[in-house]
């Protein structure tokens, strides 16, 4: 299993005339799915902006950069999981 994450703008709609499918498009989507398939099995990657707004709460290895078809270099992070709480004692 493989799973990349990526945050941004999205652009979300129903395509079909008979079968109707929900689905996203765009560039946060895109992103997220080279980082999935650049990935390690067993391994969450997330881009830069994903980073940012989770590093307070989860701990994650040293970043790396990979080269992502289309996109060239990006920086990436993998997740090792949740931050442990430390309750402070004064």
């Amino acid at each position: 299993l493989r799973i990349g994450i990526g945050t941004g703008p999205v652009v979300a709609g129903v395509v079909g005339k008979k079968k109707f499918i929900y689905d996203l498009w765009g560039d946060t989507v895109n992103i997220a799915s080279r980082v999935t398939t650049e990935g390690v099995p067993g391994v969450v990657q997330v881009d830069q902006r994903t980073y940012q707004r989770l590093r307070n709460g989860f701990d994650f290895q040293e970043p790396l950069t990979i080269y992502l078809k289309g996109k060239g270099n990006m920086v990436v992070h993998r997740l090792i999981g949740r931050r442990a709480e430390t309750t402070g004692s004064g």
